[in-house]
Parts: C-alpha cells; structure tokens; sequence
C-alpha cells in the first residue's frame, strides 16, 4: 500500500492561516485536551435570514501588534455550549472555515470566543487534529514561520 503523505509532526505551538477568513498567519497553542478549537474573537456579531445565518467578528491576529485587525464574516454553523479550561461554560458561535497547516489545508470548526489575557489568539483542538499528525509537545514551532508582514497594505 502507498503512503501519499508522511506523518505532519507539529509543536504545541505552531503558525497557522485561515485564508478563507483573510488571516494568513496567527500563532495557535496545539491543545489535545481541548475538544473544540477556538478563537479569540471580538464585536460578534450574527445577520443574515434565518435560512443562511452568517456572522461578522473583529480579530486582532498578532499579540505583538494590537494595532492589525482584520473584520472577518462566514456562515453561522450555530452555536453551541462549550465548557472552558477554567470550568465556565459559554454559549459560542460556531463557523467552519479551511485552516493551513504548513502545505496541508482541511476544514476545521471553530468556536468565537473572548481569549484576551491568554498567550495565543487561536487554541487547535484535537477534533482539527487529522489522522497522520504527530504532536510533539515537548517543542515549538516545527513548521516554517507565517509572515505578519502579509497583513500590511501595499504601500
């Protein structure tokens, strides 16, 4: 039998890109205890018909640069009660959207949520994990370094 592709081995930390959501690099925290992936997510807000509900956020992608912003709007999966690592449970909007994981891009679901005051603005849980990935959570950023640069305007 042919191996297509060899095991992706990533760190508890790795760069990440939503490119459907305009976010072509944001540091996430690799979290296999975490059922749900996550991300910080500000001035929420749903519209659209019943029929096809959508949902319009502000995301800040770079902890380091506050000032980035970048409005982002996908369909509303729904939403759904999750229980965060702190025990609180929160009713959060639900999207799904591609994320790019080096060369590799899948569809994960992902849960808008407030993550001020935590080191990473995205936390990938094991249900974006895909058969074939290793996690190595004694290191960091095995993949290559997504440019913060690609967030500026053309001058």
């Amino acid at each position: 039998m042919k191996h297509d592709l060899k095991p992706l081995i990533i760190g508890r930390r790795e760069w990440v890109a939503l490119p459907d959501l305009g976010l072509y690099a944001i540091k996430a925290k690799v979290d296999t205890g975490a059922r749900t992936s996550a991300l910080h997510a500000e001035a929420v807000e749903t519209f659209g018909p019943i029929s096809a509900p959508r949902v319009r956020f502000l995301i800040h992608p770079l902890l380091e640069q506050p000032e980035v912003a970048v409005w982002c709007e996908a369909e509303l999966l729904g939403a759904r009660d999750v229980t965060s690592s702190s025990g609180e449970r929160e009713n959060r909007c639900i999207i799904r959207t591609m994320l790019r994981v080096g060369m590799r891009e899948w569809p994960i679901e992902l849960g808008l949520t407030n993550r001020e005051g935590l080191a990473h603005r995205m936390l990938l849980g094991r249900q974006a994990i895909r058969p074939g990935m290793l996690v190595d959570p004694a290191r960091s950023f095995l993949l290559p370094k997504l440019s913060p640069r690609l967030y500026r305007a053309p001058a």
